[in-house]
């Protein structure tokens, strides 16, 4: 017996067709999003090379066929190779919470942070840094000037290797830790495990557990206090221009201290009375400053969190910019600390723990970071503001001030922090604290909206299930959690091992 063929009507065939058309519409959509972003990467690519390759032509013209200059050459492209990765990973931390609560572009974070950071370098980069990063490794293990070359050289590109990895995978590390694993791993494969000063280096271990968890509970405090007395009231507005100015002079007060104590520490130090005049200043000025402002703007808008929230938008741009120049004058040393060291040695000065920065250098390490973070920032950008939890202007303005106030208060106790453990340590600590909020208000409705009806298992399987349901809401994505703890946990090995093993080979090699 013959079946009949199904039969269709004109609509379903046309639907049919359409949905097919449509599928295969999105696939070609989906190819050349995929085309686009290959060929966008290999162009940042090329955009590098050119500026490794300007870096190349400048230091020949600068040095001509002096002795050594083979060695300065090379030295300055990896100290370039090294600025550029940590424009690509170390900057995100502090642009990242404003870009993921969209009070800034992709694009404006970019252009601030790259201005910022590379005025940071330039003008608070220091004259004079410290090129045993942390005195983890005297320069006396050095046997000669050529090992001690040879060194240096090593623990700049293994830290640059190891930031290069952590940026492909997505991985926020911090890029002090990685060129302290790479001294480390460089003295020890130069003058063996007595090299190495560790009870710096166990001091240094303890700030990979201090650093996130304060820049958390400190960022959770805040978040908690604003929803509980701004964001939860009835009359939010009235809340709002009572609360927020104060919030904003906390602000301004954390980064006067911050932005002089790690922005500018390297060309002025003062004494913890002058820090609280100046912290005191800062509160007051911002306050008076803003609380006219904030009265007017509260009186436009609208009775509710996101109305509120918005006043949030202009000290997160503020933040995103002081931290951006806080963090370009520390951590230029990063790049071009050990690239002064061999500048320093090649030209006559002999090995030292502290040498001085030439303006060139310091211009390397300057341009470099805004070239990283312009072409491949984007990434550790989008984890840090986006991907880890959601984040609104008020949870990004709590992160902001957090990572500040955590640097002063671990400053002050003579702990060495991470900044990049901070922020990212406060984006969990917000994260967390919203989740379970969030999680302790549904357990709660579903506690008292559960009706019941006759049978009394059945009300307690339906309030099970739904309680069950509630408390397993994630609000921060776990294994982005798990991964970016596994990174900083072996930051400093991973980076010692590869200067090792670069040493060694250039010794053999040699």
């Amino acid at each position: 017996m013959t079946k009949t063929p199904p039969s269709f009507d004109d609509d379903e065939v046309v639907i049919a067709a359409k949905t097919t058309v449509d599928k295969d519409l999105k696939r070609i959509t989906q190819l050349e999003k995929a085309s686009i972003r290959v060929g966008l990467g290999n162009l940042n690519v090329g955009f590098a090379l050119l500026f490794v390759l300007a870096v190349w032509v400048f230091t020949f013209f600068r040095s001509g066929s002096a002795d050594g200059y083979s060695i300065i050459a090379v030295a300055s492209i990896i100290g370039a190779y090294m600025a550029m990765n940590i424009g690509a990973n170390d900057v995100a931390n502090n642009v990242g919470p404003a870009v993921g609560s969209k009070a800034l572009t992709m694009f404006g974070a970019l252009v601030i942070a790259a201005v910022f950071e590379a005025s940071g370098a330039l003008i608070a980069g220091g004259e004079v840094v410290n090129t045993i990063s942390k005195s983890i490794v005297s320069p006396d293990s050095f046997a000669d000037q050529t090992v001690f070359i040879s060194a240096m050289l090593s623990a700049l590109l293994a830290a640059a290797v190891w930031v290069n990895l952590a940026t492909l995978v997505g991985a926020p590390v911090s890029t002090t830790h990685s060129i302290v694993g790479g001294v480390i791993g460089a003295g020890i494969a130069a003058a063996g495990m007595s090299a190495v000063d560790w009870g710096v280096m166990a001091t240094i271990a303890a700030s990979w557990v201090i650093s996130p968890v304060l820049g958390g509970v400190i960022a959770a405090a805040f978040l908690a206090f604003v929803k509980f007395a701004v964001l939860y009231k009835q009359d939010k507005v009235a809340a709002a221009t009572r609360w927020i100015p104060i919030l904003l002079g906390i602000m301004a007060a954390a980064f006067s201290v911050y932005l002089v104590m790690k922005g500018l520490k390297r060309i002025w130090k003062p004494e913890a009375e002058m820090l609280f005049v100046i912290g005191a200043s800062g509160f007051v000025l911002t306050y008076y400053s803003t609380r006219t402002s904030i009265r007017r703007t509260a009186a436009t808008i609208e009775n509710t969190r996101k109305s509120v929230a918005s006043l949030f938008r202009a000290p997160l741009i503020a933040a995103a910019a002081l931290l951006s120049f806080a963090h370009g004058s520390n951590d230029v040393a990063n790049a071009v600390g050990p690239l002064a060291a061999i500048v320093n040695a090649v030209d006559g000065g002999g090995v030292a723990s502290e040498v001085t920065l030439p303006l060139w250098v310091l211009a390397i390490g300057a341009i470099g970071i805004s070239i990283g973070l312009l072409l491949f920032g984007p990434k550790i950008i989008k984890i840090v503001g986006e991907k880890i939890t959601k984040l609104d202007p008020v949870r990004a303005f709590c992160v902001a001030l957090s990572a500040s106030i955590t640097v002063i208060v671990a400053s002050g106790l003579g702990l060495p922090v991470s900044s990049t453990h901070v922020a990212v340590g406060a984006v969990f600590g917000v994260g967390f604290l919203r989740e379970f909020l969030t999680n302790r208000r549904i357990s709660l409705n579903v506690t008292v909206q559960t009706p019941r009806p006759e049978d009394p298992e059945v009300a307690a399987g339906k309030f099970l299930s739904r309680w069950t349901k509630a408390r397993k809401r994630k609000l921060v994505r776990r294994h982005h959690l798990t991964a970016i703890i596994a990174a900083w946990l072996i930051t400093v090995p991973t980076s010692a091992a590869i200067a090792g093993i670069i040493l060694l080979a250039i010794q053999a090699f040699a």
